[in-house]
C-alpha cells in the first residue's frame, strides 16, 4: 500500500498554488509541513506570497481535506509523488511549470531511460495508426516507454500497440485516476497499469475539463526523451504538445502527410516552420537520440569528457557544480533543495561562479555549467 505525506497533499490544495510557488515555498520553508505551519506574516515575506494567499494558506480545513483526499487515494491503489521523491520522473523536475504533485496507478518506472510521446489527432486515418503501430514495434528492442493522453485515434492507437508488444505505456490523464476518459477506454487503462501507469496531476474524482488538457500536455512533453506528431489538423492538442516539447528542448519529429489531408496539415505545418525534424523512418528517431549506442558507453563517454573541478572550488560549489553536471537547466529552486543551500547563499554562490566563467544563467531562473 503507498504511503502518503499528508501536509504535502494539503499544500496541493491551496486554491492559487500551483506547482511553481509550491516549489517557492518548500525553498524557503523546507518542509510541506513547516510552510502549513508558518505564521500569514512570515509567508508573506517569501516571494511571491500575498496576504490573499497566506490566509489560504493557514485554512483549518486543508489538513482534513487532505485526509479526506488520502482515503480516496487508498481506495484506488494510487500513489502520490511529491517532486521531492526518488521516484518523481526526473525529467520533469527540471521544469519550471512542472506539477509539484503526481497521482500515479500502475507498475511503470517514470524514470525509465527511454522514453518517447506519441500523439496526434481523435480522428486518425488508417495511414496515422498504420504509422503510430509501425513506431511502436520498432522501439520494442530498445525497450522505450511509450508516453500519450489515452484519447480517442493515435493516442490509444499507440497504447494499444504498446500493449501488443510488451512494452510500458503510460497514459497522462486530464481528471482524476478514477475517471477514464473516454469511458470506452476503460478496458485499455486497466491493462496498462501492469507494465505501465495512469498518471495525473489531479485527485480522484476531479472531472476531465477543457482547460486541464492544455496543462496535461505539457506533462506528456515533459516526460518524454523526444515526441512524434503523427496526425494533426492545423490547431488542436498534438501542436500544443509539440510546443510545450520545443520549449523544454526535447526532439520533435513530425509524419508528412499529403498536403490535401486536413489531419497532415498540423505535421506539415510544423515541418515548414522548422518546429520538427522530418519522420520517415524510426531510423529518423534510434539514431537522433543515440539509442543505437550502448547506454554504457555513453556514460563512459560523458564520463571520460568531464573536466576535474579546480583544487580551489569550496565543498558548496562542488556540491553545486556537481548537481549542475548531473541536471543541465536546472531550476533554481530545485538546485536549493537538493543541495539544501539556502536560497540567499545559493544566490551569491551561483553569482560568484558565473563571474568566474563556471555557470551561466538560462531563461527562467534555471542554471547550466559552462565547461567544467
Amino acid at each position: 500500500m503507498p504511503t502518503y505525506n499528508i501536509h504535502q497533499i494539503a499544500l496541493s490544495l491551496v486554491p492559487g498554488v500551483g506547482g511553481v510557488l509550491i516549489r517557492q515555498l518548500i525553498s524557503y520553508g523546507g518542509s510541506a509541513e513547516a510552510i502549513l505551519a508558518m505564521p500569514p506574516a512570515r509567508l508573506m515575506k517569501i516571494p511571491g506570497i500575498g496576504e490573499v494567499t497566506a490566509r489560504a494558506i493557514r485554512q483549518p480545513n486543508l489538513l482534513p481535506d487532505a485526509e479526506k483526499a488520502v482515503r480516496l487515494l487508498e481506495k484506488t491503489g494510487t500513489s502520490a509523488l511529491f517532486y521531492t521523491d526518488a521516484d518523481y520522473p526526473a525529467r520533469l523536475k527540471t521544469l519550471y511549470d512542472a506539477p509539484a504533485l503526481l497521482y500515479k496507478l500502475g507498475n511503470a518506472d517514470l524514470n525509465a531511460p527511454r522514453t518517447l510521446a506519441l500523439v496526434g489527432t481523435r480522428q486518425a486515418t488508417d495511414y496515422g495508426r498504420r504509422i503510430t503501430e509501425e513506431i511502436v514495434q520498432t522501439m520494442q528492442p530498445y525497450g522505450v516507454s511509450i508516453i500519450s493522453g489515452l484519447a480517442y485515434g493515435i493516442d490509444i492507437a499507440a497504447h494499444r500497440a504498446s500493449l501488443a508488444v510488451g512494452l510500458p505505456t503510460v497514459g497522462v490523464m486530464a481528471s482524476g485516476i478514477d475517471i477514464i476518459y473516454p469511458a470506452t477506454h476503460a478496458r485499455t487503462a486497466h491493462e496498462m497499469q501492469e507494465l505501465g501507469a495512469l498518471l495525473t496531476e489531479h485527485l480522484p474524482g476531479v472531472k476531465p475539463d477543457p482547460r486541464f488538457f492544455p496543462a496535461r500536455n505539457r506533462i506528456i512533453a515533459g516526460l518524454s526523451d523526444a515526441i512524434v506528431v503523427v496526425e494533426a489538423a492545423a490547431k488542436g492538442g498534438a501542436l500544443i504538445t509539440a510546443e510545450y516539447a520545443n520549449n523544454y528542448n526535447r526532439e520533435v519529429f513530425a509524419v508528412p502527410g499529403q498536403v490535401t489531408q486536413q489531419f497532415s496539415a498540423g505535421c506539415n505545418k510544423l515541418l515548414r516552420e522548422n518546429k520538427a525534424q522530418i519522420y520517415t523512418s524510426p531510423t529518423d528517431l534510434i539514431e537522433t537520440l543515440n539509442w543505437d549506442v550502448d547506454p554504457a558507453q555513453q556514460v563512459a563517454a560523458k564520463s571520460s569528457a568531464s573536466t576535474p573541478l579546480p583544487l580551489d572550488f569550496t565543498t558548496q560549489e562542488t556540491q553545486v557544480v556537481s548537481l549542475l553536471r548531473q541536471n543541465p537547466a536546472i531550476h533554481v529552486d530545485e538546485l536549493s533543495w537538493q543541495s539544501q543551500i539556502p536560497m540567499g547563499q545559493l544566490a551569491s554562490l551561483l553569482l560568484s561562479l558565473e563571474f568566474r566563467g563556471y555557470v551561466r544563467t538560462l531563461p527562467g531562473k534555471r542554471y547550466e555549467v559552462v565547461y567544467v
